[in-house]
C-alpha cells in the first residue's frame, strides 16, 4: 500500500493552544503552563521524525480504534491538511510532552513511523 502524501497547516490552529495549556495544567503550575503557551506561540516551527516523538515521550502509541485517531487517518486520506504539534522539553523528568496533537502524532504514525511532522517545542 501506497504512504499517503500527509500534509500540515503551516501554523497551529489558535484552538490547540488553549487545549494545550488545558493539558499542560494537569502537571504544571497554571501560572508556569499559561508562560508554557506564551513560549510556544513564539516559536519557530521545526520538525521531528513521528517515531522520535514517540521516543521522546514515553507515550504509547493509540490503535486505530481509538475514534479521535480514526477521524485523523480519514483527514490524512482525504488530503485535509493536519495542524503541528505543540510541544514542551521536561527537562527534570527527562521527558516530551505532547501538549497538543497526540492523535494527530498516532494516526501519522499508522501510515510512517519515519514522517517528519512539523512541531512547534520549547
Amino acid at each position: 500500500m501506497k504512504k499517503p502524501r500527509i500534509k500540515w497547516l503551516s501554523k497551529p490552529q489558535k484552538h490547540d493552544y488553549p487545549a494545550a495549556q488545558a493539558y499542560l495544567r494537569l502537571t504544571f503550575e497554571p501560572r508556569a503552563a499559561k508562560n508554557l503557551i506564551e513560549k510556544l506561540r513564539r516559536a519557530k516551527i521545526t520538525g521531528f521524525a513521528a517515531k522520535d516523538i514517540f521516543r521522546a515521550s514515553g507515550l504509547s502509541l493509540l490503535g486505530v480504534s481509538n475514534s479521535h485517531v480514526q477521524e485523523r487517518r480519514t483527514q490524512i486520506v482525504d488530503r485535509e491538511a493536519l495542524s503541528p504539534l505543540l510541544l514542551c522539553r521536561d527537562l527534570e523528568r527527562r521527558k516530551l510532552i505532547i501538549a497538543d496533537g497526540y492523535h494527530r502524532l498516532c494516526a501519522v504514525y499508522t501510515f510512517d513511523e519515519d514522517a517528519m511532522i512539523p512541531c512547534k517545542i520549547v
